[in-house]
Protein backbone atom coordinates (compact mmCIF):
# COMPACT_ATOMS: atom_id res chain seq x y z
CA UNK A 1 0.00 0.00 0.00
CA UNK A 2 1.56 3.29 -1.11
CA UNK A 3 1.54 6.54 0.84
CA UNK A 4 -1.48 8.06 -0.95
CA UNK A 5 -3.60 4.94 -0.38
CA UNK A 6 -2.65 4.88 3.30
CA UNK A 7 -3.67 8.50 3.64
CA UNK A 8 -7.01 7.85 1.95
CA UNK A 9 -7.62 4.87 4.23
CA UNK A 10 -6.95 7.01 7.31
CA UNK A 11 -9.50 9.56 6.09
CA UNK A 12 -12.09 6.79 5.69
CA UNK A 13 -11.23 5.05 8.95
CA UNK A 14 -13.66 7.10 11.15
CA UNK A 15 -16.50 6.29 8.76
CA UNK A 16 -15.56 2.59 8.78
CA UNK A 17 -15.51 2.57 12.59
CA UNK A 18 -18.89 4.36 12.77
CA UNK A 19 -20.50 1.96 10.27
CA UNK A 20 -18.99 -1.04 12.02
CA UNK A 21 -20.28 -0.03 15.46
CA UNK A 22 -23.74 1.19 14.50
CA UNK A 23 -24.58 -0.93 11.43
CA UNK A 24 -22.46 -4.05 10.98
CA UNK A 25 -22.30 -5.12 14.64
CA UNK A 26 -26.06 -4.64 15.27
CA UNK A 27 -26.83 -6.66 12.12
CA UNK A 28 -24.73 -9.61 13.29
CA UNK A 29 -26.20 -9.26 16.79
CA UNK A 30 -29.72 -9.47 15.36
CA UNK A 31 -28.73 -12.55 13.35
CA UNK A 32 -27.51 -14.25 16.52
CA UNK A 33 -30.69 -13.36 18.43
CA UNK A 34 -32.86 -14.67 15.59
CA UNK A 35 -31.51 -18.24 15.86
CA UNK A 36 -31.51 -18.48 19.67
CA UNK A 37 -34.54 -20.61 20.53
CA UNK A 38 -36.35 -20.11 23.81
CA UNK A 39 -34.36 -16.99 24.68
CA UNK A 40 -35.05 -15.65 28.18
CA UNK A 41 -34.38 -11.91 28.34
CA UNK A 42 -34.27 -11.95 32.15
CA UNK A 43 -31.61 -14.64 32.53
CA UNK A 44 -29.98 -14.03 29.12
CA UNK A 45 -30.14 -17.76 28.37
CA UNK A 46 -31.57 -19.89 25.56
CA UNK A 47 -32.24 -23.57 25.11
CA UNK A 48 -30.87 -24.12 21.62
CA UNK A 49 -30.06 -22.82 18.16
CA UNK A 50 -32.31 -23.22 15.14
CA UNK A 51 -34.93 -21.68 12.89
CA UNK A 52 -37.93 -21.99 15.22
CA UNK A 53 -38.17 -18.21 15.68
CA UNK A 54 -38.63 -17.73 11.93
CA UNK A 55 -41.22 -20.50 11.84
CA UNK A 56 -43.13 -18.92 14.73
CA UNK A 57 -43.10 -15.44 13.18
CA UNK A 58 -44.22 -16.68 9.77
CA UNK A 59 -47.16 -18.50 11.41
CA UNK A 60 -48.10 -15.67 13.77
CA UNK A 61 -51.44 -14.15 12.60
CA UNK A 62 -50.36 -10.73 13.90
CA UNK A 63 -47.24 -10.84 11.73
CA UNK A 64 -49.20 -12.04 8.70
CA UNK A 65 -51.65 -9.17 9.18
CA UNK A 66 -48.76 -6.72 9.52
CA UNK A 67 -47.17 -8.17 6.39
CA UNK A 68 -50.42 -7.78 4.47
CA UNK A 69 -50.87 -4.18 5.63
CA UNK A 70 -47.30 -3.28 4.73
CA UNK A 71 -47.50 -4.76 1.24
CA UNK A 72 -50.81 -3.04 0.50
CA UNK A 73 -49.33 0.23 1.69
CA UNK A 74 -46.23 -0.23 -0.49
CA UNK A 75 -48.05 -1.35 -3.62
CA UNK A 76 -50.55 1.52 -3.52
CA UNK A 77 -48.65 4.50 -2.15
CA UNK A 78 -45.29 4.24 -3.97
CA UNK A 79 -46.54 4.34 -7.60
CA UNK A 80 -49.48 6.66 -6.85
CA UNK A 81 -47.39 9.20 -4.93
CA UNK A 82 -44.65 9.15 -7.60
CA UNK A 83 -47.17 9.70 -10.40
CA UNK A 84 -48.95 12.53 -8.56
CA UNK A 85 -45.61 14.16 -7.70
CA UNK A 86 -44.58 13.99 -11.37
CA UNK A 87 -47.82 15.60 -12.52
CA UNK A 88 -47.54 18.37 -9.93
CA UNK A 89 -43.88 18.97 -10.83
CA UNK A 90 -44.78 19.27 -14.52
CA UNK A 91 -47.49 21.74 -13.57
CA UNK A 92 -45.06 23.80 -11.48
CA UNK A 93 -42.58 23.94 -14.36
CA UNK A 94 -45.31 25.33 -16.62
CA UNK A 95 -45.77 28.39 -14.35
CA UNK A 96 -42.21 29.66 -13.81
CA UNK A 97 -43.32 32.95 -12.22
CA UNK A 98 -45.09 31.16 -9.34
CA UNK A 99 -43.02 27.97 -9.25
CA UNK A 100 -41.01 28.91 -6.14
CA UNK A 101 -44.14 30.00 -4.26
CA UNK A 102 -46.11 26.84 -4.97
CA UNK A 103 -43.05 24.66 -4.44
CA UNK A 104 -42.73 26.13 -0.94
CA UNK A 105 -46.41 25.55 -0.25
CA UNK A 106 -46.21 21.93 -1.38
CA UNK A 107 -43.08 21.39 0.71
CA UNK A 108 -44.64 22.60 3.99
CA UNK A 109 -46.11 19.19 5.01
CA UNK A 110 -42.60 17.69 4.83
CA UNK A 111 -41.31 19.92 7.64
CA UNK A 112 -44.41 19.37 9.78
CA UNK A 113 -44.28 16.77 12.55
CA UNK A 114 -45.83 13.52 11.30
CA UNK A 115 -47.66 12.93 14.58
CA UNK A 116 -49.25 16.38 14.32
CA UNK A 117 -50.34 15.69 10.75
CA UNK A 118 -51.66 12.28 11.84
CA UNK A 119 -53.72 13.94 14.57
CA UNK A 120 -55.24 16.30 12.00
CA UNK A 121 -56.10 13.37 9.73
CA UNK A 122 -57.68 11.53 12.64
CA UNK A 123 -59.86 14.57 13.41
CA UNK A 124 -60.86 14.86 9.75
CA UNK A 125 -61.86 11.20 9.39
CA UNK A 126 -62.91 10.10 12.90
CA UNK A 127 -66.54 9.81 13.90
CA UNK A 128 -67.39 10.89 17.45
CA UNK A 129 -70.61 11.09 19.48
CA UNK A 130 -70.62 14.81 18.74
CA UNK A 131 -69.46 14.95 15.13
CA UNK A 132 -69.48 12.82 12.01
CA UNK A 133 -66.10 14.17 10.97
CA UNK A 134 -65.30 16.64 8.20
CA UNK A 135 -64.84 13.96 5.54
CA UNK A 136 -68.22 12.41 6.34
CA UNK A 137 -69.82 15.84 6.10
CA UNK A 138 -68.47 16.10 2.56
CA UNK A 139 -69.68 12.58 1.74
CA UNK A 140 -73.16 13.32 3.08
CA UNK A 141 -73.28 16.54 1.06
CA UNK A 142 -72.88 14.47 -2.10
CA UNK A 143 -75.35 11.85 -0.88
CA UNK A 144 -72.79 9.30 0.29
CA UNK A 145 -73.05 7.13 3.43
CA UNK A 146 -71.39 7.97 6.73
CA UNK A 147 -68.27 5.85 7.30
CA UNK A 148 -66.16 5.35 10.40
CA UNK A 149 -62.70 5.58 8.82
CA UNK A 150 -60.76 5.16 12.08
CA UNK A 151 -62.63 2.37 13.87
CA UNK A 152 -64.75 1.04 11.03
CA UNK A 153 -64.16 -1.53 8.26
CA UNK A 154 -60.67 -2.54 7.22
CA UNK A 155 -60.88 -1.01 3.74
CA UNK A 156 -61.85 2.36 5.23
CA UNK A 157 -58.90 2.36 7.63
CA UNK A 158 -56.50 1.31 4.87
CA UNK A 159 -57.86 4.11 2.67
CA UNK A 160 -57.01 6.66 5.36
CA UNK A 161 -53.57 5.14 5.85
CA UNK A 162 -52.75 5.21 2.13
CA UNK A 163 -54.07 8.74 1.73
CA UNK A 164 -52.04 9.90 4.71
CA UNK A 165 -48.84 8.21 3.50
CA UNK A 166 -49.17 9.72 0.03
CA UNK A 167 -49.72 13.14 1.58
CA UNK A 168 -46.61 12.80 3.74
CA UNK A 169 -44.21 11.66 0.98
CA UNK A 170 -45.44 13.99 -1.78
CA UNK A 171 -43.43 17.11 -0.77
CA UNK A 172 -40.04 15.39 -0.96
CA UNK A 173 -40.86 13.76 -4.29
CA UNK A 174 -42.11 17.04 -5.73
CA UNK A 175 -38.91 18.77 -4.67
CA UNK A 176 -36.70 16.08 -6.26
CA UNK A 177 -38.67 15.88 -9.51
CA UNK A 178 -38.93 19.65 -9.87
CA UNK A 179 -35.15 19.90 -9.54
CA UNK A 180 -34.72 17.09 -12.06
CA UNK A 181 -37.02 18.80 -14.57
CA UNK A 182 -35.18 22.09 -14.13
CA UNK A 183 -31.87 20.37 -14.95
CA UNK A 184 -33.04 19.19 -18.40
CA UNK A 185 -31.23 21.11 -21.15
CA UNK A 186 -33.77 23.59 -22.64
CA UNK A 187 -31.99 23.32 -26.01
CA UNK A 188 -33.44 19.83 -26.36
CA UNK A 189 -36.96 21.24 -26.09
CA UNK A 190 -36.20 24.03 -28.55
CA UNK A 191 -34.83 21.58 -31.10
CA UNK A 192 -37.89 19.35 -30.70
CA UNK A 193 -40.25 22.32 -31.14
CA UNK A 194 -38.45 23.36 -34.32
CA UNK A 195 -39.00 19.85 -35.69
CA UNK A 196 -42.72 20.12 -34.84
CA UNK A 197 -42.66 17.39 -32.20
CA UNK A 198 -45.86 17.00 -30.19
CA UNK A 199 -45.91 17.70 -26.45
CA UNK A 200 -46.56 14.06 -25.60
CA UNK A 201 -43.64 12.89 -27.75
CA UNK A 202 -41.38 15.52 -26.15
CA UNK A 203 -42.36 14.28 -22.72
CA UNK A 204 -41.94 10.61 -23.67
CA UNK A 205 -38.69 10.93 -25.64
CA UNK A 206 -36.92 13.79 -23.85
CA UNK A 207 -38.33 14.62 -20.42
CA UNK A 208 -38.99 11.12 -19.13
CA UNK A 209 -35.62 9.63 -20.16
CA UNK A 210 -33.72 12.61 -18.73
CA UNK A 211 -35.39 12.39 -15.32
CA UNK A 212 -35.67 8.59 -15.19
CA UNK A 213 -32.71 8.23 -12.76
CA UNK A 214 -34.54 10.44 -10.25
CA UNK A 215 -37.78 8.51 -10.78
CA UNK A 216 -36.05 5.21 -10.07
CA UNK A 217 -34.36 6.78 -7.04
CA UNK A 218 -37.74 7.88 -5.67
CA UNK A 219 -39.26 4.46 -6.34
CA UNK A 220 -36.44 2.64 -4.53
CA UNK A 221 -36.43 5.00 -1.53
CA UNK A 222 -40.23 4.96 -1.57
CA UNK A 223 -40.30 1.17 -1.27
CA UNK A 224 -37.79 1.25 1.58
CA UNK A 225 -39.64 4.03 3.40
CA UNK A 226 -43.04 2.37 3.03
CA UNK A 227 -41.72 -0.93 4.37
CA UNK A 228 -40.42 0.93 7.45
CA UNK A 229 -43.77 2.62 8.15
CA UNK A 230 -44.86 2.65 11.78
CA UNK A 231 -45.12 6.12 13.34
CA UNK A 232 -47.71 7.15 10.75
CA UNK A 233 -50.03 4.35 11.84
CA UNK A 234 -49.55 5.22 15.51
CA UNK A 235 -50.40 8.85 14.78
CA UNK A 236 -53.80 7.87 13.40
CA UNK A 237 -54.83 4.61 15.05
CA UNK A 238 -53.01 4.79 18.39
CA UNK A 239 -50.41 2.51 19.92
CA UNK A 240 -52.52 -0.68 19.93
CA UNK A 241 -52.25 -1.33 16.21
CA UNK A 242 -52.94 -5.06 16.54
CA UNK A 243 -56.38 -4.31 17.97
CA UNK A 244 -57.02 -1.90 15.11
CA UNK A 245 -55.77 -4.45 12.58
CA UNK A 246 -53.41 -1.82 11.16
CA UNK A 247 -50.00 -2.94 12.41
CA UNK A 248 -46.94 -3.01 10.16
CA UNK A 249 -43.81 -5.18 10.19
CA UNK A 250 -41.84 -2.52 12.05
CA UNK A 251 -44.71 -2.19 14.51
CA UNK A 252 -44.69 -5.95 15.02
CA UNK A 253 -40.96 -5.84 15.78
CA UNK A 254 -41.53 -3.04 18.28
CA UNK A 255 -44.39 -4.92 19.96
CA UNK A 256 -42.25 -8.02 20.34
CA UNK A 257 -39.62 -5.93 22.09
CA UNK A 258 -41.56 -3.37 24.14
CA UNK A 259 -45.31 -3.83 23.61
CA UNK A 260 -47.86 -5.68 25.73
CA UNK A 261 -46.49 -8.95 24.31
CA UNK A 262 -42.90 -7.70 24.59
CA UNK A 263 -39.85 -9.41 25.99
CA UNK A 264 -39.21 -11.61 22.96
CA UNK A 265 -36.10 -10.23 21.24
CA UNK A 266 -35.57 -13.47 19.30
CA UNK A 267 -38.97 -13.18 17.60
CA UNK A 268 -38.35 -9.48 16.99
CA UNK A 269 -34.95 -10.25 15.46
CA UNK A 270 -36.42 -12.90 13.17
CA UNK A 271 -39.15 -10.51 12.01
CA UNK A 272 -36.57 -7.75 11.46
CA UNK A 273 -34.41 -10.03 9.30
CA UNK A 274 -37.44 -11.12 7.28
CA UNK A 275 -38.16 -7.44 6.65
CA UNK A 276 -34.49 -6.92 5.75
CA UNK A 277 -34.64 -9.77 3.22
CA UNK A 278 -37.84 -8.39 1.65
CA UNK A 279 -36.47 -4.86 1.33
CA UNK A 280 -33.12 -6.11 -0.01
CA UNK A 281 -34.82 -8.28 -2.63
CA UNK A 282 -37.09 -5.49 -3.85
CA UNK A 283 -34.20 -3.01 -3.89
CA UNK A 284 -32.05 -5.37 -5.97
CA UNK A 285 -34.93 -5.93 -8.41
CA UNK A 286 -35.43 -2.17 -8.75
CA UNK A 287 -31.72 -1.63 -9.35
CA UNK A 288 -31.68 -4.30 -12.07
CA UNK A 289 -34.73 -2.72 -13.74
CA UNK A 290 -33.22 0.77 -13.48
CA UNK A 291 -29.99 -0.41 -15.15
CA UNK A 292 -31.96 -1.81 -18.05
CA UNK A 293 -33.79 1.56 -18.00
CA UNK A 294 -36.91 0.68 -19.97
CA UNK A 295 -38.17 4.26 -19.59
CA UNK A 296 -35.68 5.44 -22.18
CA UNK A 297 -36.59 2.86 -24.78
Amino acid sequence: MNRSNSKAFLYLLPAFIFLGIFMVYPLFDVMIYSVEEGYNSASQTFRGVGLYNYSYVLRDPYFLQALKNTFILVIITVPVSTLIALLISLGLMSIPKFKDLFQTIFFLPYVTNTLAVGLVFMILFKKTPYSEGFVNLILSFFGGPSIDFIEGPYWAKMTVMCFYTIWIVLPFKILILTSALASVDPMLYKAAKIDGTSDWRIFHKITLPMISPMIFYLIITGFIGAFKAYSDEVAIFGTNLNAAGMNTIVGYVYDMLYGNSGGYPSYAAAAALILFAIVLTITVINLIVSRKNPVTQ
